[in-house]
């Protein structure tokens, strides 16, 4: 069989490829007939392109696709091709109609696949989507970028710092008001259960809509009453639905429609005295934003910034912007709790040093600087340079937690005019110093505390190792080596947020494919790197 693209009929281009075997990139081209001729020498040696015809055979050779392909069937379009494809893809921000188009008619393109000949086929949008998924389901769903990852290492561009941060990713879809999530959940439930059940599901519904077209339902929206009215007959229309569903063994697809429904209706709605129902008032912390993408969650990357969609973690080495780590989360994730993929990669690199090499260094800001991080990367052996955030100073400008002198080892606290007090343990594990007795006739009073109870100190758990971190970092050596390290990973970002298509907004939906396309996007940033930086080190051979 013939092993290059091929053309495809209409069942490929709705279904994609299903049962196929292992396509070949070509090994020889038409000198007279190839990319090559007119390319090499063209294009300079830092660019992607000219890197990706020279490494991309040994980065992305067919056979570390192997296992993605059933080894029967009709071959596949080469999956060397297929993942330079995508590469390129997120090099460019574009999309999978876009990038197909630009490798069919850009020389560049067909070059950096191996120097392919200028008639060489093309194949249709889907098979990226395809090739995706198979990514997704399989056992090794980041092997694009951990192959990048690979020759960095070998290469000597991954060393002993990392430094941590996180960036908005915005959704692919437009977040809902709650009136259309409900009655968009109703729809997607009609439409996931079997046609009996669909049948009297529609029987227990009051209002007069039949929710097959998608959108707001109409109503006077400057009209509070018929506002009202229209939130309570929907509400009372989800419950019919779910109660319909009550008992019953539904499919796969089926369940989660109803668990969406059962959600959106209950994060938003309440009941009042009338027992009708009403949009809740505020808004409940993990938040269904849309019924499109159930796993966007309205996100805040800083008190006045906020977003709806995910957030991008990245874990790079500060001396050659090599990307180590990735991750995706929703956006209502903090940074330190979203951390655990990042610090793997640091503490298994740790852990391969050898015993007379130096620690290696975590760099984050306030986000990571908790006493659990810090405390993990201390006895994993790691420096924690992370900033621990110092206390809230109270409003007013009264004195902070930091004028108090914490004596641990005492178990007492001493205020600044000198009076001590001990510290009283709590069964929550925190302590508390309470200085009401001594509040009343002390002359620094008013800049103290303004409660008729008197100041008093809480003390946190891990309070000895808060006060280490904030000690090591006012250090004036230790602010400079932050200074001049943390910000390169800010710097990265403006690399990666480049593209709004595929890199600032997301350009699909679900955590999974958000962070499956994420990490390819870090691994198209590390190849930009290596070509900047001259390395041609050979990667080893590997197969899947």
């Amino acid at each position: 069989m013939n092993s290059r693209a091929f053309p495809l009929d209409k069942s490929d281009r709705i279904c994609g490829y299903a049962d196929m075997s292992l396509g070949k990139t070509p090994p020889h081209e038409d000198l007279f007939n190839s990319s090559t001729r007119y390319c090499e020498g063209r294009l300079s040696e830092s660019s992607l392109y000219e890197l990706l015809h020279q490494k991309g055979h040994l980065l992305f050779p067919d056979d570390a696709f192997a296992d993605l392909y059933a080894g029967h069937g009709r071959g596949s379009v080469p999956p060397h091709i297929v993942a330079i494809v995508m590469v390129l893809q997120r090099a460019e921000g574009l999309s999978d109609r876009d990038a197909v188009e630009r490798f069919s008619f850009d020389l560049r393109w067909k070059y950096a696949c191996g120097g392919l000949d200028y008639d060489y086929p093309s194949f249709v949008h889907s098979v990226l989507v395809e090739q995706r998924a198979r990514l997704r389901r399989s056992d090794h769903p980041d092997r694009i970028f951990e192959a990048v990852l690979e020759i960095c290492k070998a290469a000597g561009l991954v060393g002993r710092k990392r430094a941590f941060d996180s960036t908005a990713l915005y959704d692919a879809v437009a977040t809902q008001d709650t009136v259309t999530m409900i009655r968009s959940a109703i729809r997607q439930l009609l439409a996931a259960v079997d046609a009996d059940l669909a049948k009297k599901i529609r029987d227990a519904l009051e209002r007069d809509d039949d929710y097959t077209e998608p959108g707001k339902p109409s109503c006077d929206w400057d009209d509070k009453p018929a506002r009202e009215a229209l939130v309570d007959a929907l509400a009372r229309d989800a419950h019919a639905a779910l109660g319909c569903l009550h008992n019953r063994k539904l499919a796969e697809n089926a369940e989660q429609a109803g668990q969406l429904l059962a959600t959106v209706v209950g994060q938003d709605l309440e009941r009042n005295e009338d027992g009708r129902f009403r949009i809740a008032h505020g808004v409940a912390r993990d938040r269904v934003i849309s019924t499109v993408d159930p796993e966007a969650r309205h996100g805040h990357k800083t008190s006045s910034r906020n977003f709806d969609g995910y957030k991008g973690h990245i874990s790079v080495d500060p001396d050659s912007e090599i990307i180590a780590a990735s991750d995706v989360t929703p956006g209502n994730i903090g940074d330190g709790e979203a951390a655990g993929e990042l610090l793997r990669e640091l503490e298994t690199a740790n852990a391969q040093q050898t015993p007379d090499a130096e620690p290696m260094q975590a760099y984050g800001d306030a986000s990571y600087g908790t006493a659990e991080i810090v405390e993990r990367l201390e006895e994993g052996g790691i420096e924690a340079n992370v900033k621990v955030q110092e206390p809230a100073r109270p409003h007013g400008g009264l004195f902070s937690k930091s004028a108090f002198a914490i004596d641990l080892a005492a178990q007492q606290v001493r205020c600044p005019q000198d009076f001590t007090v001990p510290i009283r343990q709590r069964p929550d594990g925190t302590g508390l110093a309470n200085f009401g007795l001594h509040c009343p006739t002390c002359p620094l009073r008013s800049q103290c505390t303004n409660s008729r109870r008197g100041r008093s100190i809480r003390i946190h758990p891990k309070e000895r190792t808060l006060q280490r971190s904030r000690k090591r970092q006012r250090n004036p050596a230790w602010k400079a080596d932050y200074r001049a390290t943390r910000p390169k990973v800010e710097r990265k970002f403006g690399h990666l947020m480049r593209h709004r298509h595929g890199g600032r907004r997301a350009r699909v939906r679900g955590v999974l494919r958000v962070r499956q396309d994420f990490a390819i996007l870090c691994a198209t940033a590390n190849l930009k790197r290596l070509a900047v930086l001259g390395v041609h080190h050979e990667p080893a051979q590997r197969a899947r």
